[in-house]
């Protein structure tokens, strides 16, 4: 190895980034993500015993801490009356990390710079896993092993069909990087590059991210609803050209489609075929809601609650593949999560938390608006209400999901002054190891 390359590789080791990156970097690989939030947090707790006040300092942290608040209190305060409420307790102390991980965070991404250098980065590591997922459409294998009989699965592995959330979630950041580097001739082919992936992953809440993204990014680049219709509507020509080639070339597409397309039978079993059996999830959801109405069932309950209130044939208790006598994960709905979970008084926090963060972003001015830009997109469209989702109070959605939002607060106040920052000490991986 060169001197150069030795002492690039020795910086950026050392740069206070690298914990946060890593939380990206090892997400196809499991909990091994929670390194970087182990180092996140040491960090945060190096930072306060070198200064008690430092948190005075940074606007971004303290909004941080508030939307934290939010999310940490619903969980808390449905815990005493939960069905399982060790199951619930053991989770709630589990959300204690995302604020310092938060914290850190903020304070690590407090200049510009350093925030674009991030957002490179994680450009960089979702390119490389579209890459990957293009090697496996052409070969069907990839760096996770063999694709999976329904749909592709990319590093993420078979077993862990997370490939088109994450794609769909991230995509802005590879985005955003093609269109800086490469103007917008860059932009077109990142978009069409991420497109192939994102449809043969096979997750239709994928798909809609995706768009959401890509109306973002459309709107952006016309300015004026004229030239955003014509961005729309070369879109769809180029969405259907694509999806035209895959469903005669992708067996697995096409078996997608035709699931998806068994919705126009307009019948409630075509429709609940289509949607994976979500409206069984969902009519479950809302007998929860209707018994436990203010403080939900529990937070990570669900599962557990689930056999109670669903009829003794469904799919998701009697199914060898969920676990007889279990039930279904998750409602796989951001609100419906927050209700059957927390109940109304959840709700109501997060709302509260929504509200709070509607707020600082208009406050901030457009300079920052536009320097959030790609955080702020990828947030929002992971959140998007209309859709389907992952758990956000489990750990691995839950992870990325504060991920995100803590960069996006980062992002709203990276505008510190080098003489006027406070000093982040630097955490490397011998520490996590004494530390641990």
């Amino acid at each position: 190895m060169s001197h150069s390359l030795r002492n690039q590789l020795t910086a950026a080791l050392r740069s206070p980034l690298t914990p946060i990156w890593l939380v990206i970097f090892l997400l196809p690989f499991g909990r091994s993500s929670e390194l970087g939030t182990l180092l996140c947090m040491l960090g945060a707790v190096m930072l306060f015993v070198r200064d008690r006040r430092a948190l005075a300092a940074h606007p971004g942290a303290r909004l941080l801490l508030w939307l934290w608040a939010a999310y940490f209190g619903a969980a808390f305060l449905s815990a005493p009356g939960a069905v399982d409420p060790a199951r619930s307790w053991n989770s709630v102390a589990a959300y204690v990390r995302f604020a310092p991980f938060g914290v850190y965070v903020c304070f690590a991404v407090r200049r510009e710079a350093r925030f674009n250098a991030l957002c490179r980065a994680t450009g960089v590591v979702v390119a490389l896993w579209a890459l990957d997922a293009w090697v496996q459409v052409l070969t069907g294998y990839s760096l996770g092993g063999p694709a999976e009989a329904q749909r592709i699965s990319g590093i993420f592995g078979a077993g862990n069909l997370k490939l088109g959330p994450v794609l769909g979630s991230l995509s802005p950041f590879v985005l955003w990087l093609a269109r800086r580097r490469l103007g917008r001739t860059g932009l077109i082919a990142a978009m069409i590059f991420l497109l192939v992936p994102v449809l043969l992953a096979g997750s239709r809440a994928a798909w809609i991210t995706y768009g959401v993204v890509l109306l973002a990014f459309f709107w952006v680049e016309a300015r004026t609803p004229l030239r955003f219709a014509g961005w729309i509507a070369a879109a769809c020509v180029v969405v259907a050209l694509v999806a035209g080639v895959a469903w005669k070339t992708s067996a697995r597409f096409e078996a997608r489609m035709q699931r998806t397309l068994s919705a126009l039978h307009d019948t409630r079993h075509a429709v609940n075929y289509a949607a994976s059996g979500r409206l069984d999830i969902w009519r479950v959801s809302a007998k929860m809601i209707a018994a436990q109405p203010l403080l939900g069932v529990g937070v990570r309950d669900f599962r557990d609650a689930y056999p109670r209130y669903a009829p003794a044939n469904d799919h998701f208790v009697t199914a060898e593949a969920c676990g007889v006598g279990e039930g279904a994960c998750h409602p796989h709905q951001i609100v419906l999560e927050v209700l059957s979970n927390t109940g109304a008084v959840g709700l109501a926090l997060w709302l509260a938390a929504v509200a709070l963060a509607l707020r600082a972003w208009r406050r901030v001015g457009p300079v920052a608006r536009r320097r959030a830009f790609p955080a702020t997109v990828a947030l929002a469209v992971t959140v998007f209400p209309l859709n389907t989702h992952l758990a956000f109070y489990s750990a691995w959605w839950g992870l990325l999901f504060w991920w995100l939002l803590a960069l996006w607060c980062a992002a709203l106040y990276a505008d510190v002054a080098d003489d006027a920052a406070v000093k982040l000490p630097r955490v490397r991986l011998r520490d996590a190891a004494h530390g641990a």
